[in-house]
């Protein structure tokens, strides 16, 4: 684990990639002891898989064993719910992941609504997203902390906000390739719409499929726009919240990698924070 803020919590999307084996992971350590391993390193992970399905409760209850006290996981919410179904007739689709989830104990981390990109077809205007999202988020099983991504830029604004601040929930500040620029952000939404936030790095995936498709290096450079987005977050920690920060493989080529980066401009002459590994 690191020395560090104990209210800023960094780490990877995913721990299970094949290609960190030899890089980030010894080679001796099999692929079941990833997350134990991983969580020496960093004290927080965002799940991939649970996108897909709902995972076993052994599943998740070995994640728990396998991690020490502190440790969080963050999740994304099952795709049935965000892309198939759009929030409508999943009660019970959110109640059996919640449910399951809830396993983790105190290791559970704030669950991400991660909605596609959604064209004109699906809805015309934010209003009609937004109507589904407030009757959704009102029933929605109480305890966990949630988060919601989209992935219409113009419908970050402040209706989005108050909707979400209304609710407790967290808005996920995205850099990818079609989403505002860090300095974008605080002009369309103000700050924190509950009591921690949320970032998560993605990049352009269509750029740098082009340019590797392992992921044991990096192939580019992304420190400066990582320091772009100091400001942001740290104006997040003034405000007393707590900060949730993600990174992908297809931010940089080795999302490790872009962590340590993260973490030396964090700490360094800009950031006068303590950061070091333990």
């Amino acid at each position: 684990m690191f020395e560090q803020d104990s209210a800023l919590y960094i780490g990877t999307s995913s721990w299970s990639h094949k290609s960190w084996q030899g890089v980030f992971y010894p080679q001796q350590v099999a692929s079941r002891d990833f997350i134990s391993h991983y969580s020496t390193i960093y004290d927080c992970v965002e799940i991939d898989a649970t996108f897909y399905a709902i995972p076993t409760r052994s599943t998740v209850e070995g994640w728990r064993e396998r991690t020490p006290e502190g440790f969080r996981f963050a999740a994304k919410v099952p795709r049935v719910i965000t892309h198939d179904k759009v929030l409508q007739d999943a009660e019970q689709d959110i109640e059996l992941f919640v449910e399951t989830m809830q396993l983790l104990g105190d290791r559970l981390g704030p669950l991400l609504l991660q909605f596609p990109y959604f064209n004109k077809k699906t809805f015309d205007s934010a209003g009609p997203f937004l109507d589904l999202l407030d009757q959704f988020l009102e029933s929605i099983p109480a305890g966990p902390r949630y988060v919601v991504e989209v992935r219409n830029r113009n419908w970050i604004g402040p209706e989005l906000q108050q909707l979400l601040s209304g609710h407790k929930v967290a808005l996920a500040w995205v850099d990818q390739a079609w989403m505002p620029d860090p300095e974008e952000w605080p002009r369309r939404v103000t700050g924190p719409t509950t009591d921690f936030g949320y970032f998560r790095f993605l990049g352009d995936r269509k750029a740098i499929d082009q340019i590797t498709r392992t992921w044991d290096r990096q192939v580019v450079d992304r420190r400066d726009r990582l320091a772009r987005w100091l400001p942001v977050m740290k104006q997040f920690r003034e405000s007393a919240v707590e900060v949730f920060g993600f990174f992908n493989n297809h931010y940089a080529g080795h999302a490790p990698a872009t962590v340590e980066d993260f973490r030396s401009l964090w700490s360094g002459p800009e950031g006068h924070s303590s950061s070091s590994s333990k």
